[in-house]
């Protein structure tokens, strides 16, 4: 047997058992009722195995292939309604640029202040939903790329987990969406065509283009303007939108595996601390831009969230609110940090430089 032959193997057992820990968290917490239960369990199922040792695996077309799944079935919310609310959205992206400023240099004062962690290292964990762009700025400029992963994944898996049933205690969910009623299966099965089709181009457009979350964002844009106009009014089967949850619960599960179980409980009391820091700051903006604008508290609690933009819009989607508002919301922010960061990192440097150059 070859070598090739043996690790492909290998890659299929990792991701039957990754996909059998997904599924029977999601099951428990699914099954129950529980809100965004499906998510929420293979997230729980998953990162349980991936921290006793288990390696855990997802492959990549799996991955691609759901995200747009799920930019499907979130575009498939959008109402006319939706469209018409929009004219709104421009000034509450302007309050969510403030906000993420915000968020990121209270959090950083506080792992500065609270933890000592050096400024760099502070921001970088602060960075609100811009992981890959904080570690590959960490990696350039020697900072602690294992704690301040760490410390962001911590934030995911407690919002992810966390959120839902914090909103359900609490009474906050949305009316579910109409169905769109019993449309002839001629008709289903054409327009459900259509809307795979279209959805999966834009989606490979997107990706292409090498937008933020192309696959799911792209696929969304679609299924909403199909949906959104009328042209369409089926939506994917009910079975078909839980599997996609636990394919991306298991993915975000997946993210624990490898952590240092004795620096992960360490770490993990340092993210906890600056997550309720920055959801603090995130709520009360949240409120005051809701109250303003006469928008929704919920979707823009969990829009200003600073947790992963595929997460937030899915939760978003599970809680019956509104998962295009959140998903351009938390587009709008990976945008701005992204542009943001990096000259934050370059004043901090000079700064320092010339502290240092004062010192002597």
């Amino acid at each position: 047997m070859s070598a090739a032959s043996s690790r492909r193997k290998l890659l299929i057992r990792r991701f039957t058992e990754t996909m059998a820990y997904g599924a029977g968290g999601a099951a428990v917490l699914g099954l129950a009722g529980m809100p965004a239960g499906w998510l929420s369990g293979a997230i729980i199922g998953v990162s349980a195995a991936a921290l006793s040792g288990r390696p855990m695996y997802m492959p990549p077309p799996v991955a691609r292939a759901v995200y747009v799944i799920l930019g499907i079935s979130l575009g498939s919310s959008v109402t006319p309604s939706t469209i018409a609310s929009m004219v709104t959205w421009p000034l509450s992206m302007i309050a969510l640029a403030i906000a993420m400023t915000a968020i990121t240099a209270s959090v950083t004062i506080y792992l500065k202040l609270v933890h000592g962690w050096p400024t760099l290292d502070a921001l970088f964990a602060a960075a609100p939903g811009a992981l890959a762009q904080a570690m590959a700025l960490a990696q350039d400029t020697g900072a602690n790329v294992r704690a301040i992963a760490l410390v962001q994944t911590v934030r995911l898996f407690v919002l992810a987990v966390a959120l839902p049933l914090i909103f359900a205690a609490f009474g906050v969910m949305g009316v579910a969406p109409p169905r769109g009623g019993n449309l002839p299966m001629v008709q289903l099965i054409f327009e459900l065509g259509v809307i795979i089709l279209v959805s999966s181009g834009a989606a490979l457009l997107a990706f292409r283009l090498n937008l933020p979350g192309g696959l799911i964002l792209g696929s969304m844009a679609a299924s909403g303007i199909l949906h959104g106009t009328g042209w369409v009014h089926a939506f994917l089967p009910v079975p078909v939108v839980i599997f996609s949850f636990i394919i991306m619960g298991s993915m975000i599960g997946t993210r624990l595996g490898g952590a240092d179980l004795r620096q992960l409980l360490r770490l993990s009391l340092v993210g906890l601390g600056a997550l309720l820091v920055g959801t603090s700051v995130g709520c009360l903006f949240a409120v005051g831009v809701a109250w303003l604008l006469g928008l929704r508290t919920d979707s823009l609690v969990i829009a200003y969230a600073p947790g992963a933009m595929e997460a937030m819009t899915i939760i978003a989607f599970a809680l019956h609110l509104d998962p295009v508002f959140v998903g351009v919301h938390q587009l709008a922010r990976f945008t701005f940090m992204s542009l943001v960061l990096p000259g934050a990192v370059g004043v901090i440097r000079a700064w320092e430089g010339h502290a240092k150059k004062d010192a002597e």
